[in-house]
């Protein structure tokens, strides 16, 4: 790290009424991906899940018309999974074929991070209820500001972060959208 570097942590902390394993499938399966991975308006016409210890998944998310209509992809590398509890994985700007590059090349400003490293955490609080903590630790420049809109459970609540929206059969979103 140079003297303009800094280390930020983001952690958020969701109750979703959802099975464990319904939450679960939201970032093990393809199918569940592709229908939260980005936020509002955006949609996932990808989600080649790789979901193992050292494997490394390439989704993409779609921007509407009025965003310019590009697609954004990114990889995410597992370095841990324990079953229903926990996913290590760094998530990385990359073009279609899973290659990184700096973020800045697509016009992104300046100081987003080329990787950052995710932790989600999954507890079961009771039937039913399921707490995901997701953590965010990345290495960040200080120019660079993360943006988080949460709100009460009777606003929308838009993030631009790693909580899936939807939990397919629950009829609840969670994050993104």
């Amino acid at each position: 790290m140079t003297d303009n570097d800094q280390e930020r942590n983001v952690n958020v902390t969701r109750v979703f009424d959802a099975p464990i394993e319904e939450a679960w499938k939201a970032w093990s399966d393809s199918a569940y991906v592709r229908q939260w991975w980005g936020p509002t308006g955006f949609t996932c016409p990808l989600a080649e899940m790789d979901f193992r210890e050292g494997g490394t998944s390439l989704v993409c998310m779609r921007a509407p018309m009025e965003f310019g209509g590009q697609d954004l992809f990114n990889t995410w590398t597992y370095q841990k999974i324990v079953p229903m509890q926990r996913i290590e994985y760094i998530l990385r700007f990359t073009d279609k074929e899973g290659k990184a590059f700096d973020p800045a090349e697509m016009g992104l400003p300046a100081g987003i991070p080329k990787e950052v490293r995710n932790v989600n955490i999954f507890t079961d609080l009771a039937a039913a209820k399921l707490k995901s903590r997701s953590q965010n630790m990345d290495i960040l420049r200080n120019r660079h500001t993360t943006h988080l809109k949460l709100a009460s459970k009777s606003a929308s609540t838009k993030w631009l972060g790693s909580s899936p929206a939807n939990v397919p059969g629950t009829g609840r979103g969670i994050g993104c959208r």
